[in-house]
C-alpha cells in the first residue's frame, strides 16, 4: 500500500514565515537561495532538497515534524489552493498540534514528503511534545541531501540504519560508504551530506532528537 501523501511542504512554510513577519526576499537571504526558489517552494512548483529544507526550517524556527501538521487554513490561505487538497479527516487530524501518530503505524498508513533530489521521508510516529523526528527514508538512485552538492547543517542530534542499498555519507571532511546493516550517529551540526551513488534504492530508519520547535 502507498503512504498517505501530505499536504505541500510550501504552504507551511508560508505560513510560518507570515507568522514570523520575514519577507520573501529576507528569508531568502537568510537561507542563501534566491527569492525565486523560495517563492516556487511556497506556491508548490518546486520541492526543496533536504538540505534546503532544513535550512528553511531553522531560519523560521519550527521543526521538520510541523511540515507534517499544516493546518486547514494554511493550505486555503496558499496561492493556487483548492477546497480539495486536503483530505477532509487529514485536515482535522492536522489542525490538532497535540495529535499522536501512533502507537502503531501500519506500513500503508505513514504520511509520505516527497522532497527534491530524489528522496522521501515517511513518518513512522510521533509523540506530542517530544522533539524528535522519526522517518523511513529513500534515496532514489542518483538522489542526494543536496541538489547542489553542499553540505549542510542543523539542530539536533542524528541517528541512521540503512536497511536496504548504499549511501555515501559525507560527514566533515571525512566520507563513508554505508551499507545494509550499518549505523550511523553524529551532531547535526557537522556539515554532511548523503548521497545514492548506487542502482537501487536506499532506505533506512533515520531519526533526529533535539530538533528546533
Amino acid at each position: 500500500m502507498s503512504p498517505a501523501v501530505v499536504p505541500p511542504v510550501g504552504a507551511r512554510i508560508r505560513q510560518a514565515r507570515l507568522e514570523r513577519g520575514t519577507s520573501l526576499r529576507a528569508l531568502a537571504r537568510e537561507v542563501g537561495v534566491s527569492p525565486s526558489l523560495v517563492s516556487q517552494i511556497e506556491t508548490g512548483k518546486s520541492q526543496p532538497s533536504v538540505s534546503t529544507l532544513y535550512a528553511i526550517t531553522t531560519a523560521l524556527g519550527i521543526s521538520v515534524e510541523s511540515l507534517f501538521d499544516i493546518r486547514e487554513s494554511a493550505v486555503a490561505s496558499s496561492p493556487g489552493a483548492s477546497p480539495g487538497t486536503v483530505p477532509h479527516a487529514l485536515a482535522a487530524l492536522a489542525a490538532d498540534p497535540g495529535r499522536r501518530i501512533g502507537p502503531l503505524v501500519g506500513a500503508g498508513g505513514r504520511e509520505a514528503l516527497e522532497l527534491d533530489s530524489g528522496v522521501v521521508w515517511e513518518r513512522l510516529g510521533r509523540v506530542p511534545g517530544a522533539q524528535a523526528d522519526f522517518l523511513l527514508v529513500t534515496y532514489r538512485p542518483g538522489g542526494s541531501s543536496s541538489g547542489s552538492g553542499a553540505l549542510m547543517r542543523h539542530p539536533g542530534t542524528e541517528y541512521g540504519y540503512l536497511t536496504s542499498g548504499e549511501l555515501v555519507l559525507t560527514l566533515g571532511f571525512e566520507e563513508y560508504t554505508v551499507r545494509p546493516g550499518d549505523s550511523v550517529c553524529f551532531e547535526s551540526t557537522t556539515p554532511h551530506r548523503y548521497r545514492n551513488d548506487g542502482e537501487v534504492p536506499a532506505v533506512g530508519v533515520w531519526f533526529v532528537s533535539g530538533d528546533v520547535q
